[in-house]
């Protein structure tokens, strides 16, 4: 299994202000649904932070997302596992297939892969 990239998620009321401080460190959006706001740093796009007061589209609001290259084989291996599910494979409408795990320390893991 590949993993793409990490992406801590902040829950924050105040997006704007987030993303002009987080200017300051280099770090430039590049992704905005209005309800997530996604920045990255330039010279590392993999390197990035994602801010959200909740999402609108699932139950519960992840801790973090972990982008795979196979998210099909990685719901395999973690539903055999007996690892709790939170929310069910599917695909979204902006583009990417994922499901939504809780892990040991009861953190909820956006996993996802892009269509």
């Amino acid at each position: 299994m590949a993993v793409r990239r990490v992406v801590p998620h902040v829950q924050s009321s105040a997006p704007e202000e987030s993303r002009e401080f987080y200017g300051l460190l280099g770090f430039e959006e590049v992704m905005n649904h209005g309800w997530i706001m996604t920045l990255a740093s330039p010279s590392n796009p993999t390197a990035q932070i994602s801010f959200m007061e909740r999402d609108r589209t699932a139950p519960v609001t992840p801790d973090m997302s972990v982008e795979v290259e196979d998210v099909d084989a990685v719901y395999e291996v973690v539903r055999a596992s007996g690892a709790e599910i939170v929310h069910p494979l599917r695909d979204e409408e902006w583009g990417v297939r994922r499901f939504f795990v809780r892990d040991p320390s009861g953190r909820v893991v956006n996993v996802l892969g892009h269509r």
